[in-house]
């Protein structure tokens, strides 16, 4: 193409490339050189499409003819300058003019580490590190623009990794057809360091020094695919076997850890879950963990982490800062439920754009990537992203099947962990259902509860107590049921509101814990059974007449106000086991100051650290010493002195309630 020969869109693609180079000075180890070097290319294509404009072009020269001769000599003529093209002993690539790879010949498949066919139809800015793709693409307009040949230096990015590399580009012009760019790419010559032994500087080298040499072979060294970009392979490079062998222990290894850490989840928390998974992964798998979560019909981003420290920091709270949009990998793995693997990505936005409008691969310097869904086979639940840059090995199939199992493994996580925290809700619903929500107001007598559920267990309790009026006074009701789970408090229900039921129409304690008895027979559930204390208490002037009744449950504390304490004993035998159950009768005065205490064996039976002490022992000593104080204090005093005394492993729930008679 002659310098006047502009397309119509030549303004556009030059706006474009302003953009891209903009954009690349956020990339971290952008080469500013590189960049001002190309910003400066362009703005010399500014200069020509001006020139252009204020005067005709010239013309260019006429197309060349294609030489006569038979077919057979013309397929002969072709064949042999297609082979001349691909044993061509340096890395070629032939490009259209959006800088898209037509060709590629064995030495440039070699380089890049894939077949030829890989590399045909993507751009060869994908195969480039991230820093240099602006001004290498700025390269190839110029060249396009003015004819002349051109050089850079650039960073490659083969199967083995990064490597740096000369880029010759030339125009190629066919007659009758759109031009084309053949690019040659050669190591980057490495330059000595000057502080090294026996090193010479650039300007003392010559054809004929033997370091110039040795410099070109280990160069050419570094070409080859098969020999890493490090500045020493090993003496005894392991073999393909070996190196399959050590990924395969690597991976399993990966699956291996991270299955602990789901399995070792005490939390339950979806977040924590994401969380600890994210920084596993990013710590062994990628440079960047991303991890985003459907919810009202949405992806949300709720993980983002990385390399920590300067431009890594940066880059972390630009992907946190935004959602994936449905043009995203991300959206498109996780609606699809498909995988994604992109071992070059071609479009910048393939992970949407920062809110400053860079693209989050330029800004977190991404160079290959995988967006696995997060499912377990039947519901979708995100997706999770995988980034390396470009000083890491591409993904490959393998990476993705790892991916693959990650993002099943961490749905799974997902789904138990909602499935317990909904499981709870429902649990701390239906327990606060068992219980009163207020205790009543009543002159001349003081009430309080306490409830604390066992420390290891994280079913509905089946612990539960009452306070309600009866015709000439009032009822206090507390009790257990054997086990936990939703039939446990099933069986909790039914004994709380036959108790308050049957209150209403028998005269005695007694009476009322015998007809729930034939209640709980009657219904099905199995061999639980149910103890309980159930009081009636009158008010006489100051004092105050108590009738009790209990059914196997422990006896109440009588509290005297002078610091006395009786533990009554508790008899009778539980409910819904056998017909005509014995109820045990006891009654009591309570004076001014006096407070009676029940309690479930959880208070009773809390065993010490070292497990050779009940609380029960200790229980009449710490009542003392806290006679006279209000209902209130002493409730709270109970309670803190048993989760102390079991140092918090409270291994059965424990309720409390006292009644106390004040003036």
């Amino acid at each position: 193409m002659s310098r006047g020969d502009w397309p119509d869109d030549a303004l556009a693609g030059m706006a474009a490339r302003r953009d891209a180079l903009r954009q690349a000075l956020n990339v971290p180890r952008a080469d500013l050189p590189a960049l001002v070097n190309a910003a400066l290319t362009e703005l010399d294509g500014a200069v020509d499409v001006l020139a252009s404009v204020a005067g005709p072009a010239t013309a260019g020269g006429e197309p060349g003819e294609v030489p006569d001769g038979a077919p057979d000599a013309v397929k002969a003529e072709r064949r042999l300058l297609h082979a001349a093209f691909q044993q061509t002993p340096v890395a070629l690539f032939l490009l259209e003019l959006d800088g898209t790879i037509r060709r590629a010949n064995n030495k440039a498949a070699a380089l890049l580490g894939t077949p030829a066919g890989y590399a045909t139809g993507k751009p060869l800015a994908a195969f480039l590190d991230l820093p240099f793709r602006a001004a290498v693409e700025t390269q190839f307009a110029a060249v396009m623009r003015t004819g002349a040949d051109r050089t850079t230096e650039c960073r490659i990015l083969t199967s083995d990794g990064p490597l740096d590399v000369t880029l010759t580009v030339a125009a190629v012009e066919l007659p009758g057809d759109p031009s084309l760019l053949m690019v040659a790419a050669s190591p980057a010559t490495v330059v000595p360091d000057a502080d090294s032994p026996g090193d010479s500087s650039p300007g003392d080298s010559s054809p004929g020094d033997s370091s110039a040499g040795d410099a070109a072979a280990a160069a050419e060294t570094t070409l080859s695919p098969a020999s890493p970009a490090s500045p020493a392979s090993p003496a005894s490079p392991a073999s393909p076997a070996d190196t399959a062998y050590g990924a395969m222990i690597k991976r399993l290894d990966m699956v291996i850890a991270v299955t602990r850490m789901l399995l070792d989840n005490s939390t339950f928390s979806e977040a924590v879950t994401l969380q600890r998974c994210a920084r596993l992964l990013a710590g062994e798998l990628a440079d960047w963990v991303i991890i985003d979560i459907e919810r009202d019909g949405e992806l949300r981003r709720q993980v983002a982490t990385g390399a920590r420290g300067g431009q890594a920091d940066k880059g972390v709270r630009a992907a946190r800062g935004v959602d994936p949009d449905q043009e995203s990998a991300p959206w498109q793995a996780h609606a699809s439920g498909k995988p994604v693997l992109l071992a070059h990505p071609e479009d910048p936005a393939v992970l949407g754009s920062a809110a400053d409008g860079t693209p989050l691969v330029m800004a977190l310097g991404v160079t290959s990537l995988i967006c696995v869904p997060i499912s377990d086979g039947t519901s979708g639940y995100g997706a999770l992203t995988l980034a390396r840059q470009a000083d890491k090995a591409r993904f490959g199939v393998a990476d993705l099947s790892l991916a693959e199992d990650l993002g099943a493994h961490l749905a799974i996580a997902i789904r138990v962990d909602r499935m317990f925290r909904q499981q709870s809700q429902v649990a701390e619903a239906l327990q606060a259902s068992l219980l009163p929500a207020t205790l009543p107001t009543v002159p001349g007598l003081e009430f309080a509860a306490a409830y604390a559920g066992a420390t290891r267990w994280q079913e509905i309790s089946g612990d539960f107590y009452d306070v309600f009026e009866t015709g000439e006074g009032w009822a206090i009701a507390v009790g257990d049921v054997c086990g936990k789970g939703h039939d446990a408090a099933a069986m909790t229900a039914a004994a709380r509101h036959s108790i308050r039921a049957f209150a209403r129409v028998h005269p005695t304690p007694a009476d009322v814990l015998t007809a729930v008895n034939e209640v709980l027979l009657a219904g099905d559930y199995g061999e639980r059974f149910v103890t309980a204390s159930l009081a009636f208490l009158k008010r006489r002037g100051r004092r105050a007449q108590v009738q009790l009744g209990g059914c196997g449950h422990p006896g109440p504390a009588v509290v005297r106000a002078d610091g006395r304490v009786e533990i009554l004993v508790g008899d009778g035998m539980p409910l819904g086991l056998f017909g005509g159950a014995e109820v045990g009768r006891t009654e009591l005065e309570l004076r001014d100051g006096d407070l009676l205490l029940f309690y479930t064996d959880g208070v009773t039976e809390a065993r010490s650290a070292d497990r050779e002490a009940f609380f029960e022992d200790r229980l009449a000593d710490e009542l003392a010493a806290v006679a006279g104080r209000p209902a209130a204090e002493i409730v709270r005093a109970v309670q803190d002195l048993v989760t102390a005394f079991s140092q918090g492993d409270l291994r059965d729930d424990v309720t409390i309630l006292a009644v106390r008679v004040g003036s």
